[in-house]
């Protein structure tokens, strides 16, 4: 059976993250994807560490995908990237805003010869806010949104020793918001025959996939806690045979507390005036954890403690490496790790889909491609004269490194 998205055409003008997260879903839902890439390339593939000359960064955002580069400084490349506009159903971008216009590319000037285009733009602070000429990266959006005060006041440090966080959320939500927008705008060109463009901001998806952000906006309280944080503290235990596990919820929180002495048989620390409030609890955590501590260390088995859990609805978690997690039963039977060529006559270990359909067949994980590996073929589809492409290759407006 076909892929989702097969026959979707995707045209990628996307770099680093937040865009190429979208497009290779796309791609991995069944879409042709063709990533434009200028001169210099995409700025991932020179990521650390690399295989055979491909930073993995790039790899896991662009396998599969098709590469075309060429230097849009060009009329001829302005023109080729043109036809390939004129026939896509999907066009996603993440430039700072109005970069794509300032080489007739942008959506007024895809739409006008493609009414049916869809069109998704994905920027730190969007297209026309008085933020929208502002540098984004993650670590900035997830400050100026709320996310380090969040994890400040979560760890409890002075902001000058909070460190930014690892992980690129707004850039990979983004992503994810940019799918959502493809998939609904699709949707809606199948109803009303005609495209759209999707303005997605990485500070607005900050805002909508912060759970918290209502309940922290409302300011109410509970107990003299803020609702919004104290039941979403998740404090680290170890087991006597040191294995470190987290267990969901916080027993500040004042549900969270009452399961926790059921499942500890502990009742009299319902009674406890240490205890008697959330406010109290917080300023007595550490012989409450203590007492919490002490409980698990019993324990050399996981399953047995995470069955007795169970009964009070908590939730229990190993604290795993990525890497121990991937050897897990739980990956091999979703087949959440798939092997990836490296294009050196080996693979590499790269997560796979989030998705399994009972109908539809996800085509396989395809290789990360070289820097305009994909030239000849896709202008040969667009019908572009075999001597004007070893005209463009001669003067580098066509451009490749295969390897």
């Amino acid at each position: 059976m076909p892929a989702p998205l097969d026959g979707l055409r995707v045209v990628d003008f996307t770099r680093v993250l937040a865009g190429p997260h979208c497009t290779k879903a796309l791609r991995d839902l069944g879409a042709d994807v063709v990533k434009i890439e200028p001169p210099s390339g995409d700025l991932g593939r020179i990521g650390l560490p690399q295989v055979n000359n491909i930073g993995l960064y790039y790899v896991q955002q662009n396998a599969g995908k098709r590469s075309l580069c060429l230097d849009l400084n060009y009329q001829e490349a302005r023109e080729i990237i043109t036809d390939l506009c004129r026939e896509a159903d999907v066009i996603v971008e993440n430039f700072r805003p109005g970069t794509l216009a300032r080489f007739k590319l942008g959506y007024e000037d895809v739409r006008a010869f493609n009414p049916r285009i869809v069109y998704v733009s994905l920027s730190g602070y969007g297209q026309s806010t008085s933020w929208r000429n502002r540098p984004a990266f993650a670590p900035t959006v997830h400050a100026e949104t709320g996310l380090t005060a969040i994890v400040q006041d979560h760890f409890g440090e002075a902001l000058s020793e909070v460190r930014g966080d690892a992980c690129s959320h707004a850039d990979v939500y983004t992503g994810l918001q940019g799918v959502i927008a493809v998939l609904a705008a699709l949707q809606d060109r199948h109803r009303t025959g005609e495209g759209q463009h999707v303005d997605v901001s990485m500070a607005a998806t900050m805002l909508s996939v912060n759970e918290r952000a209502g309940a922290l906006l409302s300011g109410i309280d509970t107990d003299g806690e803020p609702i919004a944080l104290s039941a979403n503290e998740s404090h680290i235990f170890e087991m006597a045979d040191g294995t470190h596990l987290t267990i969901s919820g916080s027993p500040i929180h004042s549900p969270i507390f009452s399961r926790y002495c059921a499942v500890m048989r502990r009742n009299d620390l319902l009674g406890d005036p240490r205890y008697a409030t959330a406010h109290l609890r917080r300023e007595n955590l550490p012989p409450l954890l203590a007492e919490i501590r002490a409980w698990i260390g019993t324990f050399d088995n996981l399953e047995q403690l995470q069955a007795q859990l169970s009964e009070g609805g908590l939730a229990v978690g190993q604290i795993r490496t990525i890497g121990q997690f991937a050897d897990s039963d739980w990956v091999k039977e979703w087949k959440a790790i798939v092997h990836v060529d490296d294009r050196a006559g080996g693979t590499v270990r790269m997560p796979g889909n989030p998705w399994l359909f009972s109908r539809s067949q996800l085509p396989p994980p395809g290789a990360p491609a070289y820097q305009g590996e994909h030239n000849e073929a896709i202008l040969a589809e667009h019908n572009v004269d075999p001597d004007k492409v070893a005209d463009m290759k001669r003067r580098k407006v066509l451009l490749s490194r295969l390897g």
